[in-house]
């Protein structure tokens, strides 16, 4: 069995790949404070970097999880998230309200995609 991981830290991996598919850890933006759409776009550049370096692409995801922390900024995160995705091939997608590890967090997003 071969599991690879992306940028290992002390406490987890940014991507983890195994049996073919890549799951990625809950992205935020490094723009703290930063309207919904600057932040949406960084989670997505993020997740677009991690997928590329696992050998994958937005074209082939499997699932996004979302999480809002006000579920109000539902639409300026899709404006950007809509123009980001792959219209041919649409993931399964959850979007929900929730607290986030920091208060100037805007949005945090997981990603399942196949190689």
């Amino acid at each position: 069995m071969s599991i690879t991981r992306y940028k290992k830290g002390p406490r987890m991996s940014q991507a983890v790949v195994h049996n073919g598919t890549v799951y990625v850890a809950g992205q935020v933006a490094d723009t703290r404070g930063g309207s919904i759409e600057v932040q949406t776009a960084e989670v997505l550049a993020k997740i677009d970097a991690l997928l590329t370096e696992a050998g994958s692409d937005k074209s082939k995801l499997l699932a996004v999880n979302i999480f809002l922390p006000s579920i109000i900024d539902f639409d300026a995160m899709n404006a950007v998230y809509d123009a980001w995705l792959d219209k041919e091939n649409p993931p399964a997608r959850a979007c929900i309200e929730a607290r986030l590890a920091a208060s100037t967090l805007n949005v945090e997003m997981t990603a399942v995609a196949a190689l």
